[in-house]
Protein backbone atom coordinates (compact mmCIF):
# COMPACT_ATOMS: atom_id res chain seq x y z
CA UNK A 1 0.00 0.00 0.00
CA UNK A 2 2.99 2.30 0.26
CA UNK A 3 3.68 4.98 -2.29
CA UNK A 4 7.09 6.56 -2.03
CA UNK A 5 7.44 10.32 -2.33
CA UNK A 6 9.49 11.86 -5.09
CA UNK A 7 13.04 12.84 -4.21
CA UNK A 8 12.06 16.51 -4.03
CA UNK A 9 9.24 15.77 -1.61
CA UNK A 10 11.39 13.46 0.52
CA UNK A 11 14.12 16.08 0.85
CA UNK A 12 11.68 18.82 1.79
CA UNK A 13 9.87 16.69 4.37
CA UNK A 14 13.11 15.67 6.07
CA UNK A 15 14.26 19.30 6.12
CA UNK A 16 11.21 20.50 8.05
CA UNK A 17 11.28 20.88 11.81
CA UNK A 18 8.65 19.23 13.99
CA UNK A 19 7.00 22.60 14.43
CA UNK A 20 6.56 22.88 10.65
CA UNK A 21 4.55 19.66 10.51
CA UNK A 22 2.05 18.58 9.38
CA UNK A 23 2.46 19.99 5.89
CA UNK A 24 1.10 19.48 2.43
CA UNK A 25 3.93 19.13 -0.06
CA UNK A 26 3.23 19.32 -3.78
CA UNK A 27 5.66 18.29 -6.51
CA UNK A 28 4.74 20.67 -9.32
CA UNK A 29 7.13 19.05 -11.81
CA UNK A 30 5.36 15.73 -11.25
CA UNK A 31 2.00 17.45 -11.76
CA UNK A 32 3.10 18.99 -15.05
CA UNK A 33 4.55 15.73 -16.30
CA UNK A 34 1.35 13.84 -15.56
CA UNK A 35 -0.91 16.53 -17.04
CA UNK A 36 1.20 16.64 -20.21
CA UNK A 37 0.90 12.87 -20.59
CA UNK A 38 -2.88 13.03 -20.18
CA UNK A 39 -3.15 15.82 -22.72
CA UNK A 40 -0.98 13.95 -25.22
CA UNK A 41 -3.17 10.84 -24.92
CA UNK A 42 -6.36 12.68 -25.88
CA UNK A 43 -7.46 13.21 -29.49
CA UNK A 44 -7.81 16.70 -30.90
CA UNK A 45 -11.59 16.95 -30.56
CA UNK A 46 -11.55 16.14 -26.84
CA UNK A 47 -11.48 19.19 -24.59
CA UNK A 48 -9.93 18.76 -21.16
CA UNK A 49 -11.41 20.76 -18.29
CA UNK A 50 -10.09 20.49 -14.74
CA UNK A 51 -12.72 20.05 -12.02
CA UNK A 52 -11.50 22.71 -9.58
CA UNK A 53 -13.33 21.10 -6.66
CA UNK A 54 -10.62 18.41 -6.57
CA UNK A 55 -7.95 20.91 -5.51
CA UNK A 56 -8.46 24.65 -5.98
CA UNK A 57 -5.05 25.82 -4.77
CA UNK A 58 -4.03 28.70 -7.07
CA UNK A 59 -0.63 27.12 -7.69
CA UNK A 60 -2.29 23.89 -8.85
CA UNK A 61 -4.72 25.74 -11.12
CA UNK A 62 -1.93 27.77 -12.70
CA UNK A 63 0.37 24.78 -13.22
CA UNK A 64 -2.38 22.94 -15.09
CA UNK A 65 -3.01 25.95 -17.32
CA UNK A 66 -0.92 24.89 -20.34
CA UNK A 67 -2.55 21.45 -20.46
CA UNK A 68 -6.25 22.14 -19.96
CA UNK A 69 -8.83 23.88 -22.11
CA UNK A 70 -10.64 25.34 -19.13
CA UNK A 71 -11.90 24.77 -15.60
CA UNK A 72 -15.17 23.45 -14.21
CA UNK A 73 -16.54 25.24 -11.15
CA UNK A 74 -19.52 24.26 -9.04
CA UNK A 75 -20.29 27.23 -6.78
CA UNK A 76 -20.12 30.99 -6.68
CA UNK A 77 -17.12 30.74 -4.40
CA UNK A 78 -15.24 28.49 -6.80
CA UNK A 79 -16.24 30.75 -9.67
CA UNK A 80 -14.73 33.84 -8.04
CA UNK A 81 -11.65 31.98 -6.84
CA UNK A 82 -10.79 30.31 -10.14
CA UNK A 83 -11.52 33.44 -12.18
CA UNK A 84 -9.00 35.31 -10.02
CA UNK A 85 -6.40 32.51 -9.99
CA UNK A 86 -6.38 31.88 -13.75
CA UNK A 87 -7.90 35.03 -15.25
CA UNK A 88 -9.22 34.90 -18.77
CA UNK A 89 -9.50 31.12 -18.97
CA UNK A 90 -12.76 29.41 -20.08
CA UNK A 91 -15.02 28.34 -17.23
CA UNK A 92 -17.92 25.90 -17.11
CA UNK A 93 -20.44 26.35 -14.29
CA UNK A 94 -22.06 23.16 -12.97
CA UNK A 95 -23.61 21.78 -9.83
CA UNK A 96 -27.16 21.57 -8.46
CA UNK A 97 -28.75 24.32 -6.44
CA UNK A 98 -27.28 27.35 -8.19
CA UNK A 99 -28.58 30.58 -6.65
CA UNK A 100 -29.73 33.60 -8.65
CA UNK A 101 -26.77 35.59 -7.30
CA UNK A 102 -24.31 32.90 -8.42
CA UNK A 103 -25.79 32.72 -11.91
CA UNK A 104 -25.73 36.51 -12.23
CA UNK A 105 -22.07 36.55 -11.16
CA UNK A 106 -21.26 33.83 -13.68
CA UNK A 107 -22.94 35.79 -16.45
CA UNK A 108 -21.02 38.91 -15.48
CA UNK A 109 -17.63 37.18 -15.71
CA UNK A 110 -18.51 35.55 -19.02
CA UNK A 111 -18.74 31.87 -18.09
CA UNK A 112 -18.34 29.81 -21.28
CA UNK A 113 -20.85 27.05 -20.50
CA UNK A 114 -23.71 26.62 -18.08
CA UNK A 115 -24.52 23.05 -17.11
CA UNK A 116 -28.26 23.31 -16.52
CA UNK A 117 -29.51 20.80 -13.93
CA UNK A 118 -33.28 21.38 -13.86
CA UNK A 119 -36.14 23.02 -15.72
CA UNK A 120 -36.40 25.56 -12.91
CA UNK A 121 -32.73 26.46 -13.37
CA UNK A 122 -33.28 26.88 -17.10
CA UNK A 123 -36.07 29.41 -16.51
CA UNK A 124 -33.93 31.26 -13.97
CA UNK A 125 -30.89 31.35 -16.25
CA UNK A 126 -32.94 32.66 -19.17
CA UNK A 127 -34.41 35.54 -17.19
CA UNK A 128 -31.10 36.49 -15.57
CA UNK A 129 -29.35 36.34 -18.95
CA UNK A 130 -32.00 38.72 -20.32
CA UNK A 131 -31.27 41.12 -17.48
CA UNK A 132 -27.50 40.82 -17.08
CA UNK A 133 -26.21 40.10 -20.60
CA UNK A 134 -29.00 41.20 -22.95
CA UNK A 135 -26.70 41.43 -25.97
CA UNK A 136 -25.09 38.01 -25.62
CA UNK A 137 -26.21 34.44 -26.20
CA UNK A 138 -25.44 32.12 -23.32
CA UNK A 139 -24.22 28.63 -24.16
CA UNK A 140 -26.03 25.80 -22.39
CA UNK A 141 -25.33 22.12 -21.88
CA UNK A 142 -28.30 20.22 -20.48
CA UNK A 143 -27.17 17.83 -17.76
CA UNK A 144 -29.12 14.57 -17.69
CA UNK A 145 -29.23 11.74 -15.20
CA UNK A 146 -29.23 9.06 -17.85
CA UNK A 147 -30.18 5.42 -17.37
CA UNK A 148 -27.34 2.93 -17.56
CA UNK A 149 -27.16 -0.79 -18.22
CA UNK A 150 -27.70 -2.94 -15.15
CA UNK A 151 -24.40 -3.47 -13.37
CA UNK A 152 -22.41 -1.02 -15.52
CA UNK A 153 -21.68 1.20 -12.52
CA UNK A 154 -20.97 -1.68 -10.16
CA UNK A 155 -17.29 -0.76 -9.97
CA UNK A 156 -18.02 2.91 -9.31
CA UNK A 157 -16.87 4.37 -6.01
CA UNK A 158 -19.46 7.16 -6.25
CA UNK A 159 -22.51 7.25 -8.51
CA UNK A 160 -24.13 10.55 -9.50
CA UNK A 161 -26.46 9.05 -12.11
CA UNK A 162 -28.15 5.95 -13.37
CA UNK A 163 -30.32 5.94 -10.22
CA UNK A 164 -32.38 8.50 -8.25
CA UNK A 165 -30.06 11.41 -7.37
CA UNK A 166 -30.37 15.22 -7.13
CA UNK A 167 -28.05 15.63 -10.11
CA UNK A 168 -29.24 16.58 -13.57
CA UNK A 169 -32.53 16.40 -15.39
CA UNK A 170 -34.61 13.26 -15.56
CA UNK A 171 -34.58 11.90 -19.14
CA UNK A 172 -38.39 12.18 -19.20
CA UNK A 173 -37.94 15.97 -19.23
CA UNK A 174 -35.64 15.96 -22.26
CA UNK A 175 -38.24 16.84 -24.87
CA UNK A 176 -39.69 19.63 -22.74
CA UNK A 177 -36.41 21.39 -22.01
CA UNK A 178 -35.07 21.00 -25.54
CA UNK A 179 -38.33 22.53 -26.76
CA UNK A 180 -37.85 25.52 -24.48
CA UNK A 181 -34.42 26.10 -26.02
CA UNK A 182 -35.48 25.63 -29.65
CA UNK A 183 -38.97 27.13 -29.98
CA UNK A 184 -37.85 30.75 -29.67
CA UNK A 185 -39.04 31.23 -26.09
CA UNK A 186 -35.52 31.88 -24.81
CA UNK A 187 -33.52 33.45 -27.65
CA UNK A 188 -30.84 34.56 -25.19
CA UNK A 189 -29.89 30.91 -24.57
CA UNK A 190 -28.10 28.66 -27.06
CA UNK A 191 -28.32 24.87 -26.73
CA UNK A 192 -24.85 23.49 -27.41
CA UNK A 193 -25.23 19.94 -26.20
CA UNK A 194 -25.56 17.47 -23.37
CA UNK A 195 -23.68 16.88 -20.14
CA UNK A 196 -23.76 13.61 -18.18
CA UNK A 197 -21.38 12.88 -15.31
CA UNK A 198 -22.73 9.59 -13.99
CA UNK A 199 -20.05 8.05 -11.79
CA UNK A 200 -16.56 8.24 -10.34
CA UNK A 201 -13.93 5.56 -9.90
CA UNK A 202 -14.22 3.84 -13.29
CA UNK A 203 -11.46 2.27 -15.36
CA UNK A 204 -10.86 3.18 -19.02
CA UNK A 205 -13.03 0.43 -20.54
CA UNK A 206 -15.94 1.33 -18.27
CA UNK A 207 -15.51 5.03 -18.98
CA UNK A 208 -15.52 4.38 -22.72
CA UNK A 209 -18.67 2.29 -22.54
CA UNK A 210 -20.37 5.04 -20.56
CA UNK A 211 -19.18 7.74 -23.00
CA UNK A 212 -20.52 5.74 -25.94
CA UNK A 213 -23.91 5.42 -24.27
CA UNK A 214 -24.06 9.15 -23.49
CA UNK A 215 -23.14 10.13 -27.04
CA UNK A 216 -25.69 7.73 -28.54
CA UNK A 217 -28.42 9.10 -26.30
CA UNK A 218 -27.50 12.71 -27.14
CA UNK A 219 -27.44 12.01 -30.88
CA UNK A 220 -30.86 10.37 -30.65
CA UNK A 221 -32.21 13.39 -28.78
CA UNK A 222 -30.87 15.75 -31.44
CA UNK A 223 -32.30 13.68 -34.28
CA UNK A 224 -35.70 13.53 -32.60
CA UNK A 225 -35.85 17.32 -32.42
CA UNK A 226 -34.12 18.05 -35.69
CA UNK A 227 -31.40 20.10 -33.98
CA UNK A 228 -27.62 19.98 -34.18
CA UNK A 229 -25.72 19.35 -30.97
CA UNK A 230 -22.03 20.21 -31.24
CA UNK A 231 -20.82 19.16 -27.79
CA UNK A 232 -21.20 16.26 -25.40
CA UNK A 233 -19.60 16.41 -21.97
CA UNK A 234 -19.10 12.90 -20.56
CA UNK A 235 -17.81 14.12 -17.19
CA UNK A 236 -14.87 12.89 -15.16
CA UNK A 237 -14.52 10.17 -12.56
CA UNK A 238 -11.43 8.41 -13.89
CA UNK A 239 -10.33 5.98 -11.23
CA UNK A 240 -7.62 6.67 -8.67
CA UNK A 241 -6.85 3.47 -6.79
CA UNK A 242 -5.84 4.19 -3.19
CA UNK A 243 -5.21 0.50 -2.56
CA UNK A 244 -2.80 0.28 -5.51
CA UNK A 245 -1.36 3.80 -5.85
CA UNK A 246 1.14 2.81 -8.52
CA UNK A 247 -1.68 1.74 -10.86
CA UNK A 248 -3.02 4.64 -12.86
CA UNK A 249 -5.94 5.15 -15.19
CA UNK A 250 -5.08 4.00 -18.72
CA UNK A 251 -5.18 7.33 -20.49
CA UNK A 252 -3.69 5.91 -23.70
CA UNK A 253 -6.47 3.32 -24.06
CA UNK A 254 -9.08 5.91 -23.12
CA UNK A 255 -7.79 8.39 -25.68
CA UNK A 256 -7.72 5.74 -28.39
CA UNK A 257 -11.28 4.74 -27.56
CA UNK A 258 -12.49 8.33 -27.66
CA UNK A 259 -10.80 8.79 -31.03
CA UNK A 260 -12.70 5.78 -32.37
CA UNK A 261 -15.96 7.16 -30.94
CA UNK A 262 -15.34 10.56 -32.51
CA UNK A 263 -14.60 8.99 -35.88
CA UNK A 264 -18.29 8.03 -36.02
CA UNK A 265 -19.35 11.60 -35.20
CA UNK A 266 -17.14 13.95 -37.22
CA UNK A 267 -19.00 17.13 -36.20
CA UNK A 268 -18.95 16.46 -32.48
CA UNK A 269 -16.64 17.77 -29.76
CA UNK A 270 -16.30 15.79 -26.56
CA UNK A 271 -15.36 17.29 -23.22
CA UNK A 272 -14.10 15.53 -20.11
CA UNK A 273 -13.75 16.98 -16.59
CA UNK A 274 -11.28 14.99 -14.49
CA UNK A 275 -10.23 16.38 -11.14
CA UNK A 276 -8.81 13.74 -8.81
CA UNK A 277 -7.15 11.83 -11.68
CA UNK A 278 -5.16 14.92 -12.67
CA UNK A 279 -3.95 16.30 -9.34
CA UNK A 280 -4.07 13.49 -6.76
CA UNK A 281 -0.62 12.12 -7.58
CA UNK A 282 1.30 15.36 -7.06
CA UNK A 283 0.48 15.87 -3.38
CA UNK A 284 1.66 14.37 -0.09
CA UNK A 285 0.49 15.01 3.45
CA UNK A 286 3.61 14.91 5.62
CA UNK A 287 3.66 14.50 9.37
CA UNK A 288 5.53 12.76 12.18
CA UNK A 289 4.84 10.02 14.67
CA UNK A 290 4.10 11.43 18.15
CA UNK A 291 3.55 8.20 20.08
CA UNK A 292 3.42 4.43 19.64
CA UNK A 293 1.17 2.39 21.91
CA UNK A 294 -0.25 -1.09 22.35
CA UNK A 295 -3.97 -1.56 22.93
CA UNK A 296 -5.64 -4.95 23.38
CA UNK A 297 -3.12 -6.71 21.20
CA UNK A 298 -2.94 -4.08 18.45
CA UNK A 299 -0.37 -1.35 17.91
CA UNK A 300 -1.14 2.28 17.12
CA UNK A 301 1.05 5.12 15.95
CA UNK A 302 -0.42 8.52 16.73
CA UNK A 303 0.72 11.23 14.29
CA UNK A 304 0.52 15.00 14.25
CA UNK A 305 -2.61 16.18 12.49
CA UNK A 306 -5.16 13.68 11.29
CA UNK A 307 -8.39 13.46 9.33
CA UNK A 308 -9.23 17.11 10.11
CA UNK A 309 -6.41 17.86 7.63
CA UNK A 310 -6.74 14.79 5.40
CA UNK A 311 -10.33 13.66 5.45
CA UNK A 312 -10.09 11.45 2.35
CA UNK A 313 -9.64 8.09 4.16
CA UNK A 314 -12.56 8.81 6.49
CA UNK A 315 -14.75 10.01 3.62
CA UNK A 316 -14.01 7.07 1.33
CA UNK A 317 -13.52 4.47 4.03
CA UNK A 318 -10.09 3.45 2.80
CA UNK A 319 -6.52 3.37 4.07
CA UNK A 320 -4.41 6.22 2.75
CA UNK A 321 -1.22 4.90 1.13
CA UNK A 322 1.86 6.03 3.00
CA UNK A 323 5.60 5.70 3.38
CA UNK A 324 7.90 6.15 6.36
CA UNK A 325 11.01 8.32 6.49
CA UNK A 326 13.22 7.36 9.45
CA UNK A 327 14.68 10.15 11.57
CA UNK A 328 17.69 9.00 13.59
CA UNK A 329 18.02 11.83 16.06
CA UNK A 330 15.87 11.81 19.24
CA UNK A 331 16.10 15.18 21.01
CA UNK A 332 14.19 14.31 24.22
CA UNK A 333 15.47 12.88 27.53
CA UNK A 334 12.53 10.44 27.87
CA UNK A 335 12.44 7.02 26.17
CA UNK A 336 11.57 6.85 22.49
CA UNK A 337 8.48 4.71 21.75
CA UNK A 338 8.93 2.10 19.04
CA UNK A 339 6.56 -0.30 17.27
CA UNK A 340 7.19 -3.95 18.11
CA UNK A 341 4.50 -5.57 16.01
CA UNK A 342 4.61 -6.01 12.25
CA UNK A 343 1.35 -4.12 11.58
CA UNK A 344 0.53 -0.67 12.92
CA UNK A 345 -2.61 1.48 12.61
CA UNK A 346 -1.96 5.19 12.01
CA UNK A 347 -4.26 7.59 13.79
CA UNK A 348 -4.40 11.34 14.30
CA UNK A 349 -4.76 13.63 17.30
CA UNK A 350 -8.55 13.93 17.33
CA UNK A 351 -10.67 12.69 20.23
CA UNK A 352 -12.66 10.30 18.09
CA UNK A 353 -12.07 6.67 17.05
CA UNK A 354 -12.89 7.73 13.48
CA UNK A 355 -9.61 9.64 13.20
CA UNK A 356 -7.86 6.81 11.34
CA UNK A 357 -5.58 7.45 8.39
CA UNK A 358 -4.44 3.90 7.61
CA UNK A 359 -5.03 0.50 9.22
CA UNK A 360 -2.61 -2.40 9.64
CA UNK A 361 0.31 -0.83 7.83
CA UNK A 362 3.57 -2.85 7.74
CA UNK A 363 5.59 -0.61 10.04
CA UNK A 364 7.59 -2.73 12.45
CA UNK A 365 10.24 -0.57 14.11
CA UNK A 366 8.62 2.78 13.39
CA UNK A 367 9.44 5.23 16.19
CA UNK A 368 8.17 8.47 17.59
CA UNK A 369 9.87 11.22 15.64
CA UNK A 370 9.92 9.32 12.35
CA UNK A 371 8.22 11.05 9.45
CA UNK A 372 5.18 9.70 7.59
CA UNK A 373 4.13 10.87 4.14
CA UNK A 374 0.64 10.04 2.91
CA UNK A 375 0.43 9.83 -0.87
CA UNK A 376 -2.42 10.68 -3.27
CA UNK A 377 -3.09 13.81 -1.24
CA UNK A 378 -3.25 16.19 -4.20
CA UNK A 379 -7.04 16.00 -4.50
CA UNK A 380 -10.03 15.95 -2.16
CA UNK A 381 -7.76 16.23 0.83
CA UNK A 382 -7.26 19.54 2.66
CA UNK A 383 -10.14 21.25 0.85
CA UNK A 384 -12.79 18.74 2.01
CA UNK A 385 -11.54 18.42 5.58
CA UNK A 386 -13.18 19.69 8.79
CA UNK A 387 -10.31 22.05 9.59
CA UNK A 388 -11.45 23.63 12.82
CA UNK A 389 -12.47 20.56 14.81
CA UNK A 390 -10.44 20.63 18.07
CA UNK A 391 -8.68 23.78 16.79
CA UNK A 392 -5.33 22.17 16.02
CA UNK A 393 -2.89 24.30 13.98
CA UNK A 394 -3.37 24.28 10.24
CA UNK A 395 -0.72 22.56 8.10
CA UNK A 396 1.94 24.31 6.11
CA UNK A 397 1.88 24.29 2.31
CA UNK A 398 4.92 23.77 0.10
CA UNK A 399 4.84 23.95 -3.69
CA UNK A 400 8.11 22.51 -4.98
CA UNK A 401 8.64 24.03 -8.39
CA UNK A 402 12.00 23.94 -10.18
CA UNK A 403 10.61 26.39 -12.74
CA UNK A 404 10.25 29.08 -10.08
CA UNK A 405 12.94 29.56 -7.45
CA UNK A 406 10.69 31.70 -5.31
CA UNK A 407 7.75 29.27 -5.47
CA UNK A 408 10.02 26.34 -4.61
CA UNK A 409 10.55 27.78 -1.16
CA UNK A 410 7.02 28.96 -0.51
CA UNK A 411 5.09 27.83 2.53
CA UNK A 412 1.83 28.96 3.89
CA UNK A 413 -1.63 28.05 4.98
CA UNK A 414 -4.82 28.92 3.11
CA UNK A 415 -7.35 30.93 5.01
Amino acid sequence: MTSSPTDAVRDRVLSLSSGELPAYVYDMAALREHAAAVRAALPERVELYYAAKANPEPEILAALGPYVDGYEVASGGELAHVAAAVPGRPLAFGGPGKTPAEIAAALEVGVERFHVESEYELHMLAELARQVTPDARVAVLLRFNLPVATGSLAASSLAMGGRPTPFGLDPSQADTVVGLLTDGMYPQLELRGVHAHLASGLQAAEQLAMAGSIVSWAVGLAERHGVRLTEVNVGGGMTVDYAAPEDRFDWAAYGAGLAELLSRHPDLTLRIEPGRALSAYCGWYATEVLDVKNSHGEEFAVVRGGTHHLRTPATKGHDQPCAFLPVEGWPHPWPRPVARRELVTLTGQLCTPKDVLARNVPASGVRAGDRVVFALAGAYAWNISHHDFLMHPRPGFHFLDPQDVNAAGSTGSPG
